[in-house]
């Protein structure tokens, strides 16, 4: 299967999903994340929610992040090819991107390289832990840019496939979790 047949199977896959069911499901992946030894750590990088795409909510996780005292940086898609890395505070004003992904308006910027932690979205994964995206490469250019002892940890509300289509440049993923398990690659 090449890697457009694969988002087009987790892509329907997800929308298959009822809402209520998704938020049981995220809350598990949140629940799930506590048991990763990711938590000695400062830095954390996570998505906000594409919510006409049923990724994920987030915001579970988030909120471990903020009861944990952590700094935390979200992403901003800047000319239409590269993130950037904004520190998440009280006054961050959001506003949805182009793609329907809610976006700082501004605020303090982060280098990847100071980021200790990144989860990861993907729409697939394979058991050794190369992750398929939606396609752009903005986390494939973001993850390039994170130092050598950055976690990659990947959120899905399915199991991996036994293999998936990957370049050389593709980075793999540390950890991937779902609702009912955590993979390490």
């Amino acid at each position: 299967m090449n890697k457009n047949n694969f988002r087009k199977k987790y892509l329907s896959l997800r929308a298959g999903i009822s809402d209520e069911d998704l938020e049981d499901l995220s809350i598990a992946i949140a629940n799930n994340s506590l048991k990763l030894p990711i938590w000695e750590f400062s830095n954390y990088h996570i998505f906000l929610t594409i919510i006409n795409k049923k990724e994920i909510n987030t915001e579970f996780i988030l909120h471990i992040l903020q009861g944990k005292d952590k700094s935390i940086m979200i992403p901003k898609v800047e000319n239409n090819k590269e993130m950037s890395h904004i520190l998440l505070q009280d006054n961050t004003a959001l506003k949805l991107s182009n793609y329907g992904v809610p976006e700082p308006i501004s605020g303090i910027e982060i280098l990847p390289s100071k980021i200790d932690v990144v989860f990861v979205p993907l729409l697939a994964y394979d058991i050794k832990g190369n992750r398929l995206g939606y396609g752009k490469g903005f986390y494939d250019r973001f993850l390039e840019k994170c130092n050598s002892k950055t976690l990659f940890i990947g959120v899905s509300l399915f199991e991996p496939e036994l293999k998936i289509p990957n370049e050389k440049t593709d980075i793999p993923l540390n950890f991937c979790i779902t609702p009912t398990k955590i993979y390490t690659f």
